[in-house]
Formats: C-alpha cells, structure tokens, sequence
C-alpha cells in the first residue's frame, strides 16, 4: 500500500513571536541596539557561568537518523529490524505522531528553549516543535542519580560544574521514545551526557554523548552549538492531533532487494561544487546531500523509479536510459505538513560517477 499521508510531520506549531517591542532587559548591546552576542558570558553570584537565556538549536542529520555515524554492525540486530520496520510504516506509530514527547536528542536540535538557572536546579523549557512543549529539571545541589529511577519520557537529570563546563547525566528512561524522526529505538538502559559551555553572551558550546549498550555496540556523541535569541519569547504549543491518527497511512508494501538496490548508488551532482551520493543500506536507500552540514534522507521505494524519504515524505523520482541504467533523479521535497501532495520545489540531479553500493 502506498502512502500519500505522512506521520511525522509538524503537528503543531508556535505561533510568531509576541511582545517584539519588548527588549529583553540586561542584554549588552551594540551603539546601534542590536544585541551583543559577542560579549562576554555573564555569571552567577557563584562565579559560575549563567545559562539563561534563550537559545536556538542549530540542527543537523542526527535530528533526522542518531545513528549517521554509525556501521550497521554498530546497531544491535533488534535495534536494526525495529528501525526498519518504523521507517517502512513511514512514521505512522511515531511518538510525536500520538501527541506523546521527543527524545532529549529531538529538543537540542530543533527549535528553541529557554533555560533558567538558579543555585540548585536549572530549568529548560523546550518550545514545541512537532510536539508540545516540555519542561526539565536538571538538579545541581550535588545530588546523585537515584538508585532506583521509575522510567519516565525525559529521564533524570543532575549536573555538576567541570570548570565553567556544565556536564549533565540523565537516566532513567522508558524505552517509548525514538532517539529520531527516522525511528532508531532505544532500550531503559539509556544514559545520555550533556556538556554545555557558553563561550561568551550568545553563544553555547553544546556536546551530548549517548550510551546504550543494549541498542548500540558504542556511544553515539554529536554537537549541536547554540545560538542566543533576545528580545522574543517562546511561545505555549499544545500538540493537539486526536483525529489525525485515522488518516495516516502508513506500511510502504514495495519492496527491492539489496542487490537491485545497488543500480542506484552513485554520485550525482545537483549544481557544481553540490553532489548528492546514494548507497545502499539493507531495504533502503541512503541520500547524503552536500558536504557541509550535510542533509541525509533515508529513502524507501514506493515503486522502481519512485522512493520516499522518512521523516517528512520527500521524494526522489529516478531516471532511466533505454538500456535500464540510471541516470540521475529529480528530489522533490515536502510541505512540512506530511500530505506529500505540495511539494515545495524540485530539483534534478545528474548521475556523474559511482560509489560502493552496500553499507
């Protein structure tokens, strides 16, 4: 069955920012009143430097697939049939699909949050992005992680100061979320380590490590550095989706085989000095577009020439000389809104060399 509606999609927004006349107070700024993100970092009465403030996440393909890093054999093999089988249901049973919330991972690298930090906790409030928004307690009073932890969405969360480096452990979570919008599982034995360092008034260094030998046969660190937003506000998105569950399609039924994949893999070159390269990865495909701050889709075919991207139902259309080789394919993407029937533009790849096929 083909799939023309697309779970994992925004399903709720925030609404534009309010109270834009309002200067957010104690921002150090330029003669022309911009903000001076290149100031220095403030600090606490402690002398420990002070993370509020609210902060953009600067993206990424881990948002997309936590395990673009990784060899196949570095996924535990249940991890990996269970990934496979979320992408193939394009997304439909996802989380964030049932109004229920994202992985840690998931808030660092979309949207913004804003933190708050006092002696013994510090508070992130996450604004919604494809869910609502949530709240996290990271206690720094010297606590430690309790022993027994009942598994919850966002886990537990104690911080200590490693020089004017805040590392934060979390633990104690359920194994319900997906670590991203492609559908990596995880187990309760998760453990995520967050460092962050803001390097002066606008900008925080972000590093997040994580450990979950049940899934994973070795960590999985990224970073994902912060960018300070004043004078706005985040804004309440409440994830509101009780009737889209009974349109969503979901269960891609084409399949190709490994073998028949490979007559896709290759080098392809959207416009000079921008290649997009294929390779095969078990039933799907893997699209990695650009070099810098690279886009990568996982692809699914929906027929021999047509694939579609977890995620947010992107599409590739391929193309084909008399003799049955590829040639190149064109890349439609979505609307964000997962109907898949909108595209927002289109653009031709040409096929310009060959790379291994398998992974």
């Amino acid at each position: 069955m083909k799939s023309k509606l697309f779970a994992t999609a925004l399903l709720a927004m925030p609404l534009a920012a309010q109270w834009l006349t309002h200067k957010t107070p104690g921002i150090p700024r330029t003669p022309d009143g911009k903000p001076n993100l290149s100031a220095p970092a403030p600090r606490s009465a402690d002398g420990k430097p002070d993370l509020s403030g609210i902060w953009r996440a600067s993206g990424g393909p881990y948002n997309r697939n936590i395990a673009v890093d990784l060899k196949p054999d570095e996924i535990q093999p249940w991890a990996q049939e269970v990934y496979r089988q979320h992408a193939f249901n394009l997304g439909s049973d996802s989380p964030r699909a049932l109004c229920l919330p994202d992985p840690p991972p998931t808030y660092h690298l979309n949207g913004m949050a804003k933190m708050i930090q006092t002696p013994a906790v510090i508070v992130i409030i996450n604004e919604g992005v494809s869910n609502s928004n949530t709240t996290r307690m990271i206690f720094t009073d010297g606590r430690e992680l309790p022993k027994e932890m009942s598994p919850t969405w966002l886990g537990y969360s104690v911080g200590r100061w490693d020089g004017d480096t805040l590392v934060v452990t979390t633990a104690g979570f359920n194994d319900r979320t997906w670590l991203d919008f492609d559908g990596h599982p995880h187990s309760e034995a998760l453990r995520i380590t967050e460092r962050f360092h803001r390097r002066d008034f606008g900008h925080m260094d972000f590093e997040m490590t994580l450990e979950d030998p049940k899934t994973f046969t070795r960590p999985i660190t990224f970073r994902a550095d912060k960018t300070l937003v004043a004078d706005t506000e985040i804004m309440e998105t409440i994830c509101e989706n009780r009737d889209t569950a009974l349109h969503m399609k979901g269960v891609v039924g084409y399949r190709l085989t490994p073998e028949a994949l490979a007559k896709y893999a290759g080098t392809y070159q959207f416009e000079p000095g921008r290649d997009a390269v294929i390779t095969v990865d078990g039933p799907t495909l893997i699209l990695k577009i650009g070099s810098q701050r690279a886009q990568i889709f996982t692809m699914l075919p929906e027929s021999e020439t047509r694939f579609v991207a977890t995620g947010f139902g992107e599409r590739a259309e391929f193309d084909k000389d008399p003799s049955g080789a590829i040639t190149g394919f064109t890349f439609t993407t979505g609307t964000g809104l997962g109907t898949g029937e909108r595209p927002v533009s289109a653009q031709k790849a040409i096929r310009k060399g060959t790379v291994p096929g398998a992974r």
